[in-house]
């Protein structure tokens, strides 16, 4: 029977073969003579790896919150926030491609866009935004489709945060916790009524209360991440049109607007 202080089955395992490193630093392969297209495959790439970690948070914290068990859901969806910071500063560093870098390796790219990112996709589900109409760029793609269908239909993180709220005894209308879970959510008078109350008693609701913050945290960083892709996007290419065949940088500002999680915001202005 295995324990947690058995020797591992292999004690020879070196640090390469554990993080497979043989594979991950031979899954570069530029396709233009340009040397700055290393950095631009590297950033993407390894934004991806970020994205894998913080939907597998993502998805942990949801867990507990529709268990109940908040406090590690509280460290989860710290992590995630952090993980957001970190995807800001990968804009940093492929924002020091200039547009004529750029311009040498973009032919090579094709119609291959950030737009089709499947990990991306699901993040912007599970945080609220949903669109089934963001579905077709992966449709040629099934376990990826399947993936995102799933995670359009099913409550997101702030649907189960209101769902926990009437749990703990908030009267919230039933279309706000039973609904059609495929569209975004909408802004409700009740929803802030009951984050109204928990701010104004964060002694006697400090699980929630801690919760508001956190996801207030969250969608602080998540803004942070869209507004720095967007101006590494404008200071790189300018107004060009996407490779995907989206507006560039026009899409990417409609995108700021999108707010997750409207009531912790708007009660700010009635405490």
């Amino acid at each position: 029977m295995n324990t947690a202080t058995e020797t591992p089955a292999a004690p020879d395992l070196q640090y390469g073969d554990y993080l497979r490193l043989d594979a991950v630093l031979s899954a570069q392969h530029p396709l233009s003579p340009d040397p700055n297209e290393l950095l631009f495959i590297v950033q993407h790439q390894t934004s991806e790896l970020w994205m894998k970690l913080l939907l597998h948070e993502l998805r942990q914290a949801m867990q507990c919150i529709d268990a109940d068990d908040l406090p590690p859901a509280f460290k989860m969806l710290s992590r995630v926030s952090r993980i957001f910071e970190q995807l800001v500063h990968a804009w940093d560093v492929l924002a020091t491609m200039t547009p004529s870098e750029y311009s040498a390796i973009r032919p090579y790219l094709a119609r291959s866009s950030g737009f089709q990112s499947w990990q991306y996709r699901s993040i912007e589900f599970l945080l609220g935004n949903k669109n089934a109409a963001m579905l077709q760029p992966h449709a040629q793609r099934a376990p990826q489709l399947a993936q995102l269908q799933a995670d359009l239909a099913a409550p997101s993180l702030y649907d189960r945060a209101l769902r926990l709220l009437a749990r703990r005894g908030f009267a919230l209308p039933p279309q706000t916790i039973e609904r059609d879970f495929s569209q975004p959510h909408a802004a409700s008078e009740a929803v802030e009524a009951a984050w109204l109350a928990v701010y104004r008693d964060p002694r006697a609701h400090w699980e929630l209360y801690q919760l508001g913050e956190e996801l207030i945290d969250l969608e602080d960083a998540f803004r942070l991440w869209r507004f720095r892709h967007v101006t590494t996007v404008e200071r790189v290419i300018g107004h060009k049109t996407g490779t995907g065949g989206t507006s560039g940088v026009g899409y990417l500002r409609r995108r700021l607007d999108v707010v997750l999680f409207p009531e912790l915001w708007s009660l700010r202005t009635h405490l």
